[in-house]
């Protein structure tokens, strides 16, 4: 069974790396698949949408190994949720709730989540209070990628429980459309909270602030260095700018509220 990672621990450390020797001692047959060790650090919202946009790809059954972590060593629960599309395994600060918070309905395809309390299944009863990743986590989602049953890593919990990372959800109205961004690439495209099913007609655009971006179908559908507003490859209607930033050019955050206008062709004329 694959393991997928994603952390927010860089390259310059060995910090990944010994997070995949404690599985290859525990699992070595399991094939580990890196999504991201480049993430902001701490970037809690970053690290949703990252496993959100990513997880459809990966084959059936796989464990999903996320930590970003900025409360390693508090009360916050170290979980391991199971859905249709997995297993996820990580600290519960809302990294995880992209899977299950989608089209307005919360813990949505949730089958059975646990807390990581059974520390025969940790790589030490005393873990580091500043790596759990290492000490918890890693060994979590070796022992599950080997078929251990997850009720044997620890006591249920209600799946209502768990952390959701607060993000205006898409609400219609009467021209169309709210949302808010909920992420920001490298590039600095901000992909919104708006589902492509949102995008109904040919003719429409995203307001943000006091501007409004054309509705395009590619970059270049715009001149070098003017905005627009496409559906990306994640499904989510995104703000960018051609061979630009969108964030450095409209000065986007995460959270930042937006609106899309349908406009819909006007009804042909009658020639009587």
């Amino acid at each position: 069974m694959p393991i997928a990672l994603l952390t927010d621990f860089g390259f310059q450390d060995s910090y990944v790396g010994v997070m995949k020797g404690v599985i290859a001692t525990i699992a070595p047959t399991a094939q580990l698949i890196d999504l991201s060790h480049a993430l902001p650090p701490q970037d809690l919202y970053a690290a949703r949408f990252t496993l959100l946009s990513a997880y459809p790809y990966m084959p059936p059954g796989t464990v999903y190994l996320v930590v970003v972590d900025p409360g390693v060593g508090t009360q916050r629960r170290a979980v391991a949720v199971r859905t249709s599309q997995g297993i996820f395994v990580g600290p519960d600060n809302g990294v995880l709730s992209g899977i299950w918070q989608s089209n307005c309905q919360r813990n949505q395809g949730i089958v059975k989540a646990v807390e990581l309390t059974n520390v025969d299944y940790w790589r030490s009863p005393h873990p580091s209070t500043t790596f759990h990743g290492r000490d918890i986590f890693a060994p979590a989602a070796a022992h599950l990628a080997n078929g251990v049953p997850l009720d044997n890593l620890g006591a249920r919990i209600d799946p209502q429980s768990l952390i959701n990372l607060p993000l205006q959800a898409p609400i219609a109205t009467a021209k169309g459309w709210t949302g808010a961004v909920q992420y920001i690439d490298h590039f600095g495209n901000a992909a919104t909270t708006l589902l492509a099913s949102t995008v109904t007609v040919s003719d429409w655009s995203v307001t943000i602030g006091e501007r409004t971006l054309p509705g395009s179908q590619t970059y270049e559908d715009v001149l070098t260095g003017q905005g627009l507003a496409l559906v990306g490859s994640h499904g989510f209607v995104e703000l960018a700018v051609n061979r630009g930033s969108a964030q450095q050019q409209f000065g986007l955050a995460v959270g930042d509220r937006v609106e899309l206008t349908l406009h819909p062709s006007p009804a042909p004329c009658d020639p009587a």
